[in-house]
């Protein structure tokens, strides 16, 4: 499994919301690139960014903090206001290692089966979920449609991973919903990198057992910013070898 350290990021800096509302933001490091060399020299071979004020905006925000983050030489994997081809193909010119998609997977999935088809292996779908439905806008709104039921939307177009949140555990440190996470990595063929509510090396340990589920990665936050989870610990748990 791959541990995806993550990277948000609101006016330029790196901070960690708290079940994504904008107005529980903490600041954990002012420089993005600074932030991508620790972890590169940790030993994370993907970085996971997402712009947040993209999010909310539909738009790409926070471009220069993305392309400082990308400068640490680490393969990035980047979400956030991201909804059209011409953005899509932006990034990857821009140097981005895979593109995600959220919001624009429930409001339009022809492009996510197009951008699929246009850079195959390149595009993954964010499914952030709150009580077991499926959110879009910056997490902002909550939809009528369930999380595996979008999950089963994009299982045969060539999808390299679905990133299933847990909204109400992100940020809180209240541990992984892993039954959850279990349970979708069941209902597909896709491979699923967890998300929301890493608190310790515990929650990767209990990951690592599932490893034969279809959960390929888990993205990890505030846990490591708090010194809650060691890094080094947590990549040879999961042992970093392993691609998704």
């Amino acid at each position: 499994m791959i541990l995806f350290p993550a990277i948000d990021l609101a006016d330029g800096q790196c901070v960690r919301l708290l079940r994504g509302d904008m107005e529980q933001a903490t600041v954990y490091n002012p420089q993005p690139a600074d932030q991508a060399a620790r972890f590169r020299d940790a030993g994370c071979r993907w970085i996971h960014v997402v712009d947040l004020d993209g999010a909310f905006s539909g738009r790409s925000v926070n471009g220069d903090a993305v392309e400082a983050v990308i400068s640490a030489g680490v393969p990035v994997q980047l979400g956030g206001g991201i909804r059209t081809m011409d953005a899509i193909g932006d990034w990857f010119e821009r140097g981005v290692a895979r593109v995600v998609l959220g919001t624009v997977a429930l409001r339009d999935p022809d492009l996510v089966r197009e951008s699929c088809r246009a850079f195959p292996g390149r595009i993954a779908v964010g499914i952030d979920a709150r009580g077991g439905m499926a959110a879009a806008q910056g997490w902002s709104e909550t939809t009528a449609i369930r999380a595996d039921a979008l999950a089963r939307r994009f299982e045969d177009c060539g999808v390299a991973a679905l990133i299933f949140t847990d909204i109400d555990r992100d940020g809180a440190l209240t541990g992984l919903n892993l039954p959850a996470t279990v349970a979708l990595a069941a209902a597909v063929q896709v491979p699923v990198i967890a998300s929301g509510g890493v608190s310790s090396i515990d929650d990767l340990v209990g990951l690592a057992a599932c490893r034969d589920s279809g959960i390929c990665g888990v993205i990890c936050g505030r846990a490591l910013y708090d010194g809650r989870l060691d890094l080094a610990e947590g990549l040879r748990v999961l042992d970093a070898d392993r691609s998704c």
